[in-house]
């Protein structure tokens, strides 16, 4: 005997649709509405020809687009490579923070130093200060590469924001996961690296990986220290040109490189929320 469902579940579901069709259909009006007078308000701009010209131009664009993209390659660069030691710098302070034995208590004690300094100094500032400071000491084993000190600024940066949401995962682990490996014989690392750690990481996924999104825009701050990145290059195409189109450019592929990774963090929290609604914690 096949399921039929009943009269009234159908007419909830046919109560549904309207209802999503009503919603679909008001939220494209206003959209055509919003975007209309926008339209207008822009164009009709005394100045909008002018910046039209100087920010919109396909001349400029089709010109510069080939070195923009190079210079986005070194971004692309630097982003995996601080990534990698961000996770790896903040998981470790997360750890050091979340210690509970005396013997590490010095340690703990930097790890809390190291996250409020960072937390509280401008990404711009710290560039600076590693950019042009570190160069300034002289030591001979120390490179002095813009693209090297900027990456590792940005690395100082991020793992401070990391390792609080490492940190954040970590103690909405309940204690009584801890118990529980403890009470299998499991020793206090092993417990920490097989029970809690993979429980807290995956509930602190989507803020990583905001923080990575960040991280993707922040990497065209080291054209400040001189590397040749897409907003250097950009900065160059325009200097030539008397034309601001090449940083629009630049601005265009930064969002298409983020995007993706936006919708995907979008997805993953939608999926995390429907889990624990369906599992009862909410």
């Amino acid at each position: 005997m096949t399921y039929q469902p009943s009269p009234l579940r159908l007419q909830r579901e046919a109560a549904r649709r309207r209802v999503s069709r009503q919603s679909t259909l008001v939220a494209l009006i206003s959209t055509i509405a919003i975007a209309s007078v926008l339209v207008i308000v822009v164009t009709g701009a005394p100045g909008f020809k002018l910046v039209r010209q100087s920010f919109f131009s396909w001349h400029y664009a089709v010109s510069a687009f080939p070195h923009v993209l190079s210079g986005l390659w070194l971004n692309l660069r630097v982003m995996v490579i601080a990534e990698i030691f961000v996770l790896i710098l903040g998981l470790l302070i997360a750890l050091a923070r979340t210690s509970h034995s005396p013997i590490l208590y010095p340690i703990r004690l930097m790890a809390t130093i190291y996250t409020d300094i960072f937390r509280g100094l401008p990404l711009l500032l710290v560039l600076f200060l590693v950019g042009l400071g570190v160069p300034g000491l002289q030591i001979s084993w120390i490179t002095n590469s813009a693209v090297v000190l900027g990456t590792t600024s940005l690395v100082l940066t991020y793992s401070a924001y990391v390792a609080e949401v490492i940190r954040a995962g970590i103690e909405a682990v309940n204690p009584a996961q801890r118990m529980a490996g403890r009470a299998l014989g499991l020793t206090q690392s092993q417990t920490q690296s097989y029970v809690v750690l993979p429980q807290a990481l995956r509930k602190v996924a989507p803020p990583l990986l905001n923080d990575l999104v960040s991280l993707q825009k922040d990497s065209g701050l080291i054209s400040v220290l001189g590397a040749i990145d897409a907003i250097r290059s950009a900065g160059i195409e325009t200097a030539q040109s008397f034309n601001f189109t090449p940083y629009v450019v630049a601005g265009a592929l930064f969002v298409a490189l983020t995007i993706p990774l936006t919708r995907f963090t979008d997805w993953l929290t939608r999926k995390q929320d429907r889990a624990r609604v369906q599992q009862g914690q909410w």
